[in-house]
């Protein structure tokens, strides 16, 4: 894995889901970071459920996180649903910290 790849992982690993006490990369809920010759950064993305309180404002933040690497040029964060996000996407600390 890439030093920029390793350094925006960090940063997404800072935000965390409101009702869930893990952070949102190891929720499971970043599908994709890709980096092309240029420094800008593909995030394919999704949410626990389409009626997530925070389905507005966590893209955001993971954009505004990820600029903030101070390689990063550019930002293209989509957010899919396809496949569906199930608790089978989080990492084992995840799991742990969630006792599952």
């Amino acid at each position: 894995m890439s030093d920029l790849k390793e350094k925006i992982i960090a940063e997404i690993k800072k935000i965390y889901d409101p009702e869930i006490p893990v952070n949102i990369y190891d929720l499971g809920l970043i599908y994709k970071i890709e980096i092309n010759g240029e420094k800008k950064v593909l995030v394919e993305m999704t949410l626990t459920s389409p009626n997530c309180p925070v389905a507005e404002s966590l893209p955001n933040s993971v954009k505004e996180i990820i600029l903030k690497v101070e390689e990063v040029k550019e930002v293209d964060l989509k957010i899919v649903w396809d496949p569906p996000w199930t608790k089978d996407k989080m990492s084992e600390v995840a799991k742990l910290e969630l006792n599952l």
